[in-house]
């Protein structure tokens, strides 16, 4: 009697990772908390153009709406390790549903100058990779491993499902009724997350620990240095999202600014990117990566990086959109290789720590693109693209000579 059989016999379709108990609860909850994410970025910005005219405190904002949670990562990866990750995923979603209320009555009452906006949005993030790592480094644990990339493929469609249904409601109800009304009812979308998550189970890993939160999470920044994966995926992402923060600045500029189209617009554009995404999400989902992720990383890096050059030539509404088309199917194989290769090479009892630290050594780049791109965009458009582009294509030869091949 085979006891484990290969991973060829195994049922390894969408329908056996839906089967799995509890799976449905928590990607539920994942994907309304990841449909107010994107909210929240575009009507940050949007806001700041509209209500302060200032493409650089858009930029800022964004950063320090991300940034702070970054520099806490480690801390809340020990506390992941600790407590579980429900209860704390619940805490984030409740910060973020009382920050996007505090922020939307005091724009209504016109009580909210820029500092404090910023201070708010800071404040709000520090819990962010509560739910961001806590979430991610659950799937593994609930998930048989023959199915981490059904279960990965999802987690990216969620991304793009996001990416999809966020910016345009985001846009729309900054066009149609305010930024103050749009804040309050994103802060609702993470208190519905909540409600649906406190379902879900919370198990715990066997993790080393020891009687120091500030050791645990010193630990867990060592063992993230010293994994060659993680490191190598850590300077190769970080630096291939800052291009993924100037884009953030930059297509809602070139929508405004040089379509002169409205803010529903930049929401439909960013949409695109989505619908073409979530197709390759599935689509590559459906591969075993094994082998080949450091080719599924590289070369959608560079890809997209020639893509984005395109708008160098002319920044009318039919490139710019080709151009969102062509980085939404390059990011499925991408996701997917970034998402499974992190799960097979981090020890279990390290997921918490290691997930934290990683996560947030590859998002880094967002906040400090997103603040680059405020700036430079200010003066000029094309010279933030340009620096959009060569991060991609610096990105891919990291990829290829940083990250071990097993």
């Amino acid at each position: 009697m085979i006891r484990n059989p290969p991973t060829e016999q195994l049922d390894a379709s969408y329908r056996a990772l839906l089967a799995v108990r509890s799976v449905g609860t928590v990607l539920l909850s994942m994907q309304i908390a990841r449909i107010g994410q994107p909210m929240v970025s575009v009507a940050i910005v949007l806001f700041a153009l509209e209500a302060y005219r200032s493409a650089a405190l858009a930029g800022i904002a964004t950063f320090f709406g991300i940034f702070p949670g970054l520099l806490v990562s480690p801390i809340a990866g020990a506390l992941l390790d600790r407590h579980g990750r429900t209860r704390l995923v619940i805490l984030d979603y409740l910060v973020a549903l009382a920050s996007l209320m505090l922020i939307g009555v005091l724009a209504r009452t016109a009580a909210l100058p820029a500092w404090l906006l910023i201070l708010i949005v800071a404040v709000a993030s520090l819990t962010a990779p509560l739910s961001s790592t806590g979430l991610r480094s659950l799937l593994p644990l609930i998930v048989p491993r023959h199915l981490w990339e059904r279960a990965n493929a999802i987690d990216s469609t969620g991304y793009v499902v996001a990416t999809i249904v966020g910016p345009p409601v985001a846009a729309s109800l900054v066009a149609f009724c305010g930024g103050a009304v749009a804040f309050i009812v994103i802060g609702l979308s993470f208190g519905i997350a909540a409600i649906v998550i406190a379902r879900a189970p919370d198990p715990l890993p066997e993790a080393e620990l020891t009687g120091s939160l500030l050791v645990d999470a010193w630990q867990g920044l060592i063992y993230t240095w010293r994994n060659p994966t993680l490191r190598g995926l850590g300077f190769s992402i970080s630096v291939f999202n800052l291009s993924s923060g100037t884009f953030t600045i930059v297509a809602p500029l070139i929508v405004l600014q040089r379509l002169h189209l409205g803010e529903t617009a930049v929401g439909l554009v960013i949409a695109v990117q989505g619908v073409t995404g979530m197709l390759s999400a599935f689509c590559f989902g459906r591969l075993d990566s094994r082998n080949r992720e450091r080719t599924m990383l590289a070369v959608p890096m560079a890809g997209i990086g020639i893509a984005l050059a395109l708008l160098l030539l002319k920044s009318n509404l039919a490139l710019l959109v080709l151009v969102m088309a062509i980085t939404g199917l390059l990011n499925g194989p991408l996701d997917i290789a970034l998402f499974t290769i992190r799960q097979r090479r981090t020890d279990p009892s390290w997921t918490g720590r290691a997930f934290a630290v990683s996560m947030s050594f590859n998002y880094v780049g967002i906040p400090i693109g997103s603040a680059i791109a405020g700036i430079v965009a200010a003066r000029s458009i094309e010279a933030a693209i340009a620096v959009g582009v060569v991060m991609c294509l610096i990105s891919a030869v990291l990829a290829v000579v940083m990250i071990p091949s097993e």
